[in-house]
């Protein structure tokens, strides 16, 4: 009887430390997907502000149209990391 108990012991605290080794994978996955899609989307806006203030310095007459244009495609980079952060912390949760 006391080896009855003993083995299901052990077999509960083996499916915890399963449960526990995929629960930190999930935070280490989220945790890298977070970090690159910030560091994708730091490079990504920096390309557009070096773009658009080269192109400002170029034709400054232009510098309206151009600035919209860099916040506009600022705003859609950041949103796609916004969507990226979302979608690693989902997957954290599942």
């Amino acid at each position: 009887m006391l080896d009855l108990a003993i083995t299901a012991l052990q077999e509960s605290s083996a499916a915890a430390d399963i449960d526990t080794a995929k629960n930190t994978g999930a935070l280490i996955g989220a945790g890298i997907g977070a970090g690159l899609a910030a560091i994708g989307a730091g490079i990504g806006i920096g390309g557009i502000g070096s773009g658009a203030t080269q192109g400002i310095a170029r034709q400054p007459e232009a510098a309206g149209e151009i600035r919209g244009l860099a916040i506009l495609l600022a705003g859609l980079v950041e949103g796609a990391a916004l969507f990226a952060i979302l979608l690693a912390a989902l997957f954290k949760f599942i």
